[in-house]
């Protein structure tokens, strides 16, 4: 009405509000009143865009590559992308009223074929189809100290390469190489490892025929060992057999010695003894029988004394008349002596 109007700008939009060529005010998702007659607004995106391209380039070696890949970048100083673009935006159609938002892809895109068409002329193109991440890696730090991309206000997010292709028939070449290079490696594989299985055979015999030669070896120190030990053994033993012999030969000696001094010692003791005898008989020899038998029977038990009584009776009996002798009788005797003869020990 009259021509005031009301817009209103999503969050993800950075809107600048431009009225007789000043900008009166700027912000993320703005929404205001305006006049159509006398005011315009410059609407740019805050979010990241993503740019893919496929380009082909040339090798240092004169080879056809295609390079794919995808730059991803965001506008970074809005002013400054405002003075060096148009972005001016139709607030009633709600359309850019020029084609700059769209060619700013292209513009870093051929920046970035630039970059890349540097890096690849320098490059065989065996090292090219291999150089996906080192390109990729050399094409963001060139791009983040680009001065082009900063005269434009705009920052390189990220860049990648997701192929480096040689054409049909190189790339046929290229296989049938390798393929060849690959079975000439396993042609020297399975010849190293033939070889290498002959060396290890080698040294599988080598070790065990020295493991023999060593546990021969050990055998004969063990043998060795075992003499010396059994040798030591039997000295020890003829020293044991000597000191045994030594041993019973003093042993003998002594009691050679022994035996020849308890000889003279009973010789001695029994010459005493004869001496002694011929003393008592030549003392007795002139004594009276009776007196001799008296002393004979003196310390006899009464059972002795009554045989030797009975002795007696005997020697006479052809003086002797008659002579009674009971059982009582003689028990009676008997049982009296051994009365006695306890008293005796008793007392």
């Amino acid at each position: 009405m009259f021509g005031f109007r009301f817009v209103k700008f999503q969050p993800s939009e950075y809107v600048m509000k431009v009225r007789s060529g000043k900008v009166v005010k700027e912000g993320l998702g703005l929404s205001f009143y305006y006049y159509a007659p006398a005011t315009t607004a410059v609407v740019m995106p805050v979010s990241s865009t993503e740019a893919p391209f496929m380009f082909e380039e040339i090798t240092r070696d004169f080879q056809s590559v295609t390079v794919q890949g995808q730059l991803t970048f965001r506008i970074a100083d809005f002013r400054q992308t405002s003075r060096m673009l148009d972005y001016t935006y139709n607030l009633r159609k709600k359309t850019y009223l020029s084609d700059d938002p769209a060619k700013l892809g292209q513009r870093v895109i051929g920046l970035v074929k630039v970059l890349v068409k540097r890096h690849l002329e320098r490059m065989p193109l065996r090292d090219a189809i291999q150089s996906g991440d080192r390109l990729a890696a050399a094409i963001r730090e060139e791009l983040g100290a680009s001065p082009e991309l900063a005269k434009l206000g705009i920052e390189a997010m990220g860049a990648s390469i997701l192929a480096v292709l040689p054409n049909k028939e190189t790339m046929r070449a290229l296989e049938a190489q390798a393929r060849e290079e690959i079975l000439r490696r396993a042609d020297e594989a399975v010849y190293e490892r033939r070889n290498a299985s002959i060396e290890q055979e080698r040294i599988v015999r080598e070790n065990e025929l020295s493991t023999e030669i060593a546990v021969e070896a050990k055998k004969k120190q063990i043998r060795e060992s075992q003499l010396a030990a059994e040798r030591l053994v039997q000295q020890k033993r003829n020293e044991m057999q000597q000191e045994q012999l030594q041993f019973d030969t003093a042993y003998e000696e002594e009691r050679k010695t022994l035996l020849e001094r308890s000889a003279g010692n009973r010789q001695s003791e029994a010459d005493a003894k004869a001496y002694e005898l011929t003393a008592v008989m030549n003392a007795l020899g002139g004594a009276d029988n009776q007196v001799l038998q008296s002393l004979t029977r003196a310390g006899m038990n009464p059972g002795q004394l009554i045989a030797i009584a009975f002795q007696d009776l005997a020697g006479q009996a052809d003086k002797i008349g008659q002579l009674n002798i009971t059982p009582d009788l003689l028990q009676g005797l008997l049982q009296g002596g051994e009365a006695k003869v306890a008293g005796r020990k008793e007392r």
